[in-house]
């Protein structure tokens, strides 16, 4: 049994704030080891239930945030920039199910920390079919294109309870309290920890049996509609071919299937930067 623990870091036991998980800051480096440790204790889990092989996505900014030396040498790791499926590289190469360790709510959401959807600072929405989603969504999609189910979270509760509501039944670690965007009742890192060890045992004691939520697929051909911060990101990213205008802010485009509409969404969030 093979399983995907894709990660982030706004989503890690302990963190509230942006300087947390910037490595321009002197907090990044504590905070690389915390994650380290999340994503140790999901491996633990996974391993114990019977997964193996379990391979590992850093997610967060450029991917090279956690801490290789440290990591369970029963797994491998997906690191660097640009991969081909990014926060969820490695899905297509014969996985089971999908983890979630370190995930944060979707852009907009009230006691969400850090709660942004792929770029804090350009996206305000994102719709596939118009279904809402956030990174959990999108990455489940790419996940369901390949026919693999999404497992588990772990996060603040917002986080947990998007996922459970777009997907159904999930294993979830809920490692703090949100109680705003920048902050957080956070469990001590052991505690956090042992609650990811046992909601990643739990998954995938459950996928042996055949009882966890279907995989996401979205109906083709993908539907995504961006709905952008300012106007002026939705000048740039309209120039990608296919791309429509339909107001101020929002930009749509019809795709083939989801391996081409997460692609076509990463170009035109870049397309939105320059």
């Amino acid at each position: 049994m093979k399983i995907l623990i894709a990660t982030d870091m706004e989503g890690i036991s302990g963190v509230t704030n942006w300087d947390q998980v910037d490595p321009k800051h002197a907090e990044y480096t504590r905070f690389r080891k915390v994650m380290t440790e999340d994503v140790n204790a999901a491996i633990q889990g996974a391993v114990e239930a019977g997964a193996d092989e379990v391979v590992i996505t850093d997610g967060h900014g450029d991917g090279t945030n956690i801490l290789l030396e440290e990591l369970d040498p029963r797994a491998r790791l997906n690191a660097g920039y640009s991969s081909p499926f990014s926060m969820i590289q490695g899905v297509d190469a014969g996985v089971d199910g999908v983890m979630y360790v370190g995930y944060h709510a979707r852009a907009g959401s009230q006691n969400g920390v850090l709660a942004h959807t792929w770029s804090a600072s350009r996206i305000a929405n994102l719709w596939l079919n118009d279904v809402l989603v956030g990174e959990y969504g999108l990455n489940g999609a790419l996940a369901g294109h390949f026919g693999v189910p999404v497992l588990m979270i772990s996060g603040d509760q917002t986080a947990c309870a998007q996922a459970v509501e777009l997907r159904g039944p999930l294993e979830t670690a809920v490692v703090k309290q949100a109680t705003g965007f920048a902050s957080a009742e956070c469990l001590p890192l052991k505690t956090a920890q042992q609650l990811i060890r046992a909601a990643a045992s739990r998954a995938v004691l459950r996928l042996k049996t055949g009882n966890v939520p279907e995989p996401f697929v979205v109906a083709e051909p993908v539907r995504v509609t961006i709905e952008f911060l300012q106007p002026e990101f939705a000048d740039r990213a309209v120039r990608l071919p296919g791309a429509k205008r339909l107001d101020g802010r929002r930009i749509e485009f019809v795709i083939p299937d989801m391996t081409a509409a997460h692609a076509g969404f990463r170009a035109a969030v870049k397309q939105a930067f320059d």
